[in-house]
């Protein structure tokens, strides 16, 4: 199974080097060594996005604060996991309305410095908290010792190993969301995908780099005995994190860390990546007599991606990774998404919970294909693959995923209709099996400004 996933992402890969050999095209925007987020911009071709103005204040000598603020709702009716019930209630199928993000980011610079204020919500929806307590996503500072070459920075951040989708926009991605498989560690030893630490990053020639030493959230749930492996409550040691990428087209900027998902055909990139984290000790396990071993936490990564115009207001985006996770022997774990189920009678638990990372590889593909429908609106039907064959798993848990974005001013105004195929697993004599799958659709309303 490894060796079939291993040329997988061969495969997609040597497409992706087919699909992106460069082509002279007008009206591309600058790549800023330091500067407003890296977002898509209005080309020569497509011209199919209207100007959206932003909210940037002017203060002199080269410096400006700049808002920007987004929203995503969701509206879902999901296939549930057997047992799962909803307001006390059995349910086979649930439907609800829910606020995937609402957040608020504000950027400033001068001279060489950057301060960056991120802040919102995730997640609210009919069953959690009705006043959701607005929490910090990012609050950094940097200086550049040596324009281009090398930034410093400390705070809590974004600047993460692993994999491109590690450091991923959340209002650029091509497909309705990013697998959470490239957050490994979210919400169990970092905020929302963000530890406290120092980061360095830069670009010599083409190639661009950031690293990371990060004190990552102590955590306070006990190991029990003879449980599974799990996260350590007196894990004390520091991580140590780091991507670095090959531009072999144009360059991206790296003003932020958060990665765009699809240009939308105003951009020629093909890239190649490979990344780390690493954090001593993380992990544990207790025998019945209360023995313990301990277990590092090692993440590594390797992706592609590649973004070209077609012509003709064409364009297509691809992206693989291989990730392989060692957190301990046997660690897995479930998540759904915004999850309003309990109960649940099933390996995963309630819900549209599934096992979603773990020790062991993974495969994470997607592919899309924007079309020019009028001046100004744009489709972007898209397909993505994960394939995980985790250590705990007698199966490999695979999810199928599909959509379509439905664009007015590029990722500014955009509707998405997905859907989603989760396997379902359960706990067998001979281990723990997929035993059937499930299916989720989803719209999504994103506006950012």
């Amino acid at each position: 199974m490894r060796t079939q996933l291993t040329l997988v992402v061969a495969l997609v890969g040597t497409t992706a080097l087919a699909a992106a050999q460069p082509r002279p095209e007008p009206g591309l925007d600058p790549t800023p060594e330091r500067g407003t987020p890296a977002e898509p911009v209005a080309a020569a071709e497509p011209a199919a996005v209207p100007t959206v103005p932003q909210v940037r204040f002017e203060l002199g000598d080269g410096a400006f604060i700049r808002l920007i603020t987004w929203h995503q709702v969701w509206v879902r009716a999901m296939e549930t996991n057997p047992g799962t019930t909803v307001g006390g209630n059995p349910e086979d199928w649930a439907f609800d309305v829910g606020i995937r993000r609402s957040r608020f980011l504000a950027l400033a610079e001068f001279d060489r410095a950057q301060i960056l204020f991120h802040f919102g919500i995730n997640n609210q929806s009919f069953v959690g908290e009705r006043k959701p307590q607005l929490f910090v996503h990012d609050v950094w500072a940097s200086y550049a010792l040596v324009e281009r070459h090398l930034t410093l920075g400390a705070g809590l951040h974004f600047w993460n190993g692993i994999s491109r989708l590690a450091s991923a926009s959340t209002i650029t991605t091509m497909a309705l969301d990013s697998p959470i498989l490239n957050w490994p560690l979210i919400d169990r030893s970092d905020q929302f995908g963000r530890q406290l630490g120092l980061f360095a990053k830069g670009r010599v020639g083409p190639l661009d780099y950031r690293v990371a030493l990060n004190r990552p959230f102590a955590v306070s749930q006990e190991l029990v005995a003879g449980g599974a492996t799990d996260y350590r409550p007196d894990a004390e040691r520091v991580a140590f994190a780091g991507y670095l990428q090959w531009f072999f087209l144009e360059e991206e900027s790296n003003a932020l860390p958060y990665a765009v998902g699809t240009y939308l055909g105003t951009k020629r990139v093909l890239n190649l990546g490979a990344g780390w984290h690493w954090h001593p000790g993380a992990m544990g396990r207790l025998d019945t007599d209360g023995t313990e071993h301990v277990h590092d936490i090692l993440a590594l990564g390797v992706d592609v991606f590649a973004d070209h115009p077609l012509g003709a207001g064409f364009a297509i985006t691809g992206y693989a990774g291989f990730y392989h996770y060692d957190f301990g022997p046997d660690y897995v774990r479930n998540v759904g998404i915004m999850n309003i189920g309990a109960g649940g009678t099933t390996f995963a638990g309630p819900g549209n919970a599934y096992p979603m990372m773990g020790t062991g590889e993974h495969l994470y593909t997607q592919l899309g294909l924007l079309i020019p429908a009028s001046r100004h609106f744009a489709i972007q039907p898209y397909l993505t693959l994960q394939v995980s064959q985790m250590d705990a798993l007698a199966d490999p848990s695979v999810v199928v995923e599909g959509g379509i974005n439905w664009m007015r001013a590029g990722h500014h105004a955009k509707l998405t209709t997905h859907y989603r195929s989760r396997p379902i697993f359960a706990s067998e004599a001979q281990g723990v099996n997929a035993v059937g799958r499930s299916s989720e659709l989803i719209l999504q309303l994103q506006l950012f400004i």
